[in-house]
């Protein structure tokens, strides 16, 4: 049970289905409004969806689809690391550690990932620092999305109980032993599904490596695009979309299938010292 939110009753249960039903119509008029459209203006030719049956131009958008995964990948696992140090730091004893991290994750959280970009790409080379095209990029999305992973962590171990720190105490685990064999997973565990949604969030920031020229699917659009003289534009835009859409969908499917496999009681075994104090959920 979801402690966030009340079970809806049955007249708000009726408003939901209603609302729902209402939407879907709403989006299959707008949908069939779209096609008509692109109907009528000769977008649906299907000499302008040929190049799309052939396979080096889905080879050319795989490539594509491959080094923004890679992009993301990176990215994200790297602001997930920095955002686990920095939860970790946030929720401190120690003042000045505990305010660095909030200073950081404050400042971070309202600076657009495009900025961050942009100092990458003039800013540290005036400096003397001139980062490799990928990197470009990578660096900019960590940094970013570090603050909001950090916010994720956070959350999560706040959530637990104040019993598990001290019953850790009680059994002769430091502080730092305590944080990273007793808080530290029961909190991962929590926040997994938020985790693999941020990710997501991610992986549709890579299309700011536009900026950089880096060849993520979106930049790689526009290099076939004009490669077709701009006779494929809203083809190509489509394509990609789905692609993007069809990526996004898989990570939140898999977001919601952890969060019902961790409603699920697990028993584990391992290190005598990993323990869990009391139930997670």
């Amino acid at each position: 049970m979801n402690a966030l939110f009340d079970e809806p009753g049955p007249r708000a249960r009726r408003r939901i289905r209603i609302a729902t039903v209402v939407s879907a119509l709403a989006g299959a008029v707008l949908f069939a409004l779209a096609v008509r459209q692109f109907a009528v203006n000769g977008e649906l030719d299907w000499k302008k969806w040929a190049p799309y049956t052939q396979w080096p131009n889905w080879r050319y958008l795989l490539t594509a689809l491959g080094q923004t995964l890679l992009a993301a990948a990176l990215s994200a696992g790297i602001g997930g690391l920095a955002g686990l140090l920095l939860a970790v730091a946030r929720v401190s004893r120690n003042v000045v550690v505990s305010g660095l991290a909030r200073a950081y994750l404050e400042t971070v959280r309202v600076i657009p990932a495009v900025l961050l970009i942009y100092m990458v790409l003039f800013v540290l080379p005036s400096l003397g620092l001139d980062l490799p095209l990928l990197w470009k990029l990578v660096v900019p999305l960590a940094v970013s999305s570090s603050a909001q992973f950090g916010e994720i962590f956070r959350a999560g171990i706040l959530s637990l109980d104040r019993g598990q720190g001290e019953a850790a105490a009680a059994l002769g685990l430091r502080t730092g032993q305590s944080m990273r064999l007793v808080i530290l997973p029961q909190a991962v565990r929590r926040v997994v599904p938020s985790l693999v949604s941020q990710t997501g969030g991610v992986l549709k920031d890579t299309s700011l490596g536009f900026f950089v020229s880096y060849a993520e699917l979106l930049f790689s659009g526009k290099v076939l695009i004009g490669y077709y003289q701009n006779q494929l534009l809203i083809q190509t835009y489509l394509v990609i979309g789905a692609i993007y859409f069809t990526a996004n969908y898989a990570l939140s499917r898999f977001a919601r299938w952890l969060e019902r496999r961790r409603d699920v009681p697990v028993i584990r075994t391992g290190h005598p010292r990993a323990i869990t104090l009391g139930s997670v959920e």
